[in-house]
């Protein structure tokens, strides 16, 4: 049949996975750091991934394509849920180091360690969002940071800045190449998260980032202050 769907430019697509994220039915996916219409059956042709895309890479086009097929999306995403749950189930086991933690540092707040380097802030073990458990006791209360990995590595006073009295969570959504947005949201509506704060560099694929914990504040209908920090290639922060 001859439908309105999506069509995505790769040449114009920086692989933020920003579209990823919005599509409810899972049509897009990211394709070797390209995002991809999977299959047609699965688009809806509504176009809640194109408000979404920094660089305007997605628009409708009319051409032959399969009906749209509620069945067969509910049926993919409890898949893909049942796939997540269990990938879930096997980390600490797979891989000890996915075990969660609380740390605590017995330095001084502001001095030096005894050879002169500024002891670490982070507060918490692990920090990828992928690896992070949903109900870790440390979310209990916490300041949230959901930051690009990135970051820390332009902005040289990262620890000080952002990391000291704060939950640390961090992830590239170019690199990953999985939607974060579900994981946050989980993770901000089962615990008494106080605030939000989100660092991501100027680069246009950090939005996908930024775009996850935004949907993830709306999606768990609570009402939690939060912020946006930019940071520059060169490490200055923007606003």
């Amino acid at each position: 049949m001859i439908r309105r769907i999506i069509t995505i430019d790769e040449e114009k697509c920086n692989g933020c996975g920003a579209c990823a994220e919005a599509c409810h039915e899972g049509a897009i996916g990211m394709v070797n750091g390209k995002a991809k219409l999977l299959r047609d059956d699965y688009c809806d042709g509504l176009g809640d991934c194109l408000p979404t895309c920094p660089t305007n890479a997605i628009s409708f086009e009319e051409r032959e394509a399969a009906a749209y097929d509620e069945a067969a999306v509910k049926a993919n995403m409890e898949k893909r849920k049942e796939e997540k749950a269990k990938a879930a189930d096997k980390l600490p086991c797979g891989c000890p180091g996915t075990q969660s933690k609380k740390i605590s540092h017995a330095e001084c707040e502001t001095a030096p360690t005894v050879s002169g380097e500024m002891p670490s802030r982070l507060s918490q073990w692990p920090v990828q969002i992928k690896l992070a458990p949903v109900n870790a006791p440390y979310f209990s209360g916490a300041k949230l940071l959901i930051a690009a990995d990135c970051t820390a590595y332009a902005y040289a006073n990262f620890h000080e800045k952002f990391i000291k009295g704060h939950v640390t969570l961090i992830g590239c959504p170019r690199l990953d190449g999985v939607p974060y947005a579900e994981k946050l949201t989980e993770i901000i509506k089962q615990n008494d998260i106080k605030s939000v704060t989100i660092v991501r560099m100027e680069v246009p694929c950090c939005g996908g980032l930024e775009q996850a914990a935004k949907a993830a504040l709306l999606n768990s209908g609570k009402f939690i202050p939060w912020q946006v920090v930019t940071i520059s290639t060169d490490g200055r922060i923007l606003d």
